[in-house]
C-alpha cells in the first residue's frame, strides 16, 4: 500500500509539473523582414509592432525575426526553419514573399500565417495591409500646395497594385490643389537599397522638382532632400531626425495594434483566415506632425482632408476621374471599389510615363 502511494504521489507530482509547463507555454510569434530592422522605415515599424507584442503580452509570448530576407527562395527557407522551431504564428512583412507563405503553409497546416499587403490566403494564411493610399492623399496636398516648381518627385519600387495606387493618390490631390503639377517618377526595382535611392533623388533635383515623395524604405532619399534644401516626406515612419528642415510630414504604418490582436486570437482560439485593409480611420495609418514650414493654412487642409477621410466622409479615389489615356473610369461621386483598387495597374489622367511591365 505504501508503494501505490509512493507512485500515485508520483504521478501527480508529474501531472502538475506538466500542467504548469503547459500554463507556462508560451506563443511563439516569428517576423521575417525583407529589410534591416535599422532601415528607420518600412523594417522599422513593423519591428516596433512586433515590440509592442512584447510589451503588452509580456511572458505569454515569446517573439523572434530574420531580417533582410530577398524575396524568393530564402523566403521559403526562412519560414520553413521558423515553423520546424515551433513558431505558431509567422508574419511575413513583404508583398514578394507571397507565394513562399502559402508553400511552406501547406506543409504546416497547424501553423498560422499572415501575409503583408499580399491577396493569396488558405485556411492557415491570412493577409493584411494598410490603405497607405489615404495617406499619400494628404501628403500630395502638402505637395501641391508646397511646391515652387511645380514639380514633384516620386521614387517608386516595384510596379505593383499597392505603388500605383499611391502613386494615383498623392497626384490626384496634389493636382486637385496646385493644376499646375506635374509628377516626375522614377523606378528603382527595389524596396531597400541606399545608394539607388539617392541616386534616383539626384536625378528627380537634376529634373527640377523640389519636393521628393518615395515609396521604398531607406532614409536615403531625405537626406539628399535635406543636403539639397528642398522638401521631403517621410515613408511608412517618421524620418525628421533624417532631414530636419527637408521633412513637411510622413506616413506612418502602425501594425502593433494588429499584431498585439492576431496574436490574442491565436492563444484564445478565435484565429481565422482573414483579410484587413485598415487606414487612417483605424489607426493603421497616421501621419506625423507637420514641419513648421507648412503654412497654417496648409496644415488646417490637410487636416481637413485627414479627417474627412477618417470618418469615411470622403474616399480619395472619387470621380470624375479618367485613367491615363483619357478613357472614363469614375463618373461624378463614382467611388472606387476595393477590388479595382487591389487589382490597380494603370496611371490615372495628366500622369506623364508608362508603368514598366
Amino acid at each position: 500500500m505504501k508503494l501505490a502511494r509512493t507512485i500515485l504521489a508520483g504521478v501527480a507530482v508529474a501531472l502538475g509539473l506538466a500542467g504548469a509547463a503547459a500554463a507556462e507555454e508560451k506563443l511563439k510569434v516569428g517576423y521575417i523582414y525583407v529589410g534591416p530592422v535599422g532601415d528607420f522605415g518600412w523594417t522599422h515599424e513593423h519591428d516596433i509592432g512586433r515590440r509592442q507584442v512584447e510589451a503588452e503580452l509580456g511572458d505569454k509570448v515569446e517573439t523572434s525575426y530574420v531580417e533582410s530576407v530577398p524575396e524568393g527562395a530564402d523566403a521559403e527557407r526562412v519560414l520553413t526553419q521558423m515553423a520546424l522551431s515551433g513558431h505558431k504564428l509567422i508574419f511575413a512583412t513583404s508583398f514578394g514573399y507571397m507565394d513562399a507563405v502559402l508553400n511552406v503553409a501547406k506543409k504546416f497546416p497547424n501553423v498560422k500565417f499572415e501575409h503583408a499587403t499580399g491577396f493569396k490566403r488558405a485556411p492557415n494564411v491570412s493577409t493584411y495591409s494598410a490603405r497607405f493610399y489615404e495617406g499619400r492623399a494628404v501628403i500630395g496636398h502638402i505637395a501641391g500646395r508646397m511646391t515652387k516648381t511645380n514639380k514633384i518627385g516620386y521614387i517608386a519600387s516595384f510596379p505593383i497594385p499597392e505603388v500605383i495606387r499611391g502613386i494615383n493618390s498623392a497626384y490626384i490631390h496634389a493636382k486637385k490643389a496646385n493644376p499646375d503639377v506635374e509628377f516626375k517618377i522614377v523606378w528603382v526595382y527595389t524596396w531597400f537599397d541606399p545608394a539607388k535611392e539617392a541616386d534616383a533623388a539626384k536625378a528627380l533635383i537634376e529634373q527640377g522638382v523640389d519636393v521628393i515623395m518615395q515609396h521604398t524604405d531607406s532614409t536615403a532619399a531625405m537626406t539628399v532632400a535635406e543636403k539639397a534644401g528642398i522638401y521631403a516626406f517621410g515613408q511608412a515612419s517618421d524620418m525628421r531626425e533624417f532631414g530636419p528642415n527637408a521633412q513637411l510630414t510622413a506616413i506612418i504604418d502602425n501594425w502593433g495594434p494588429y499584431y498585439v490582436r492576431r496574436a490574442k486570437a491565436v492563444m484564445d482560439g478565435t484565429w481565422k483566415s482573414t483579410d484587413t485593409w485598415e487606414g487612417i480611420g483605424d489607426g493603421m495609418v497616421v501621419i506625423a506632425p507637420y514641419s513648421d514650414k507648412v503654412p497654417a493654412e496648409v496644415q488646417a487642409e490637410a487636416d481637413a482632408l485627414k479627417n474627412a477621410i477618417a470618418d469615411g466622409s470622403y474616399h480619395p479615389f472619387t470621380g470624375p476621374l479618367n485613367k491615363q489615356d483619357g478613357t472614363p473610369w469614375l463618373a461624378e461621386g463614382e467611388v472606387a471599389d476595393d477590388g479595382t483598387l487591389a487589382g490597380m495597374n494603370f496611371y490615372v489622367e495628366g500622369l506623364e510615363g508608362a508603368i514598366p511591365q
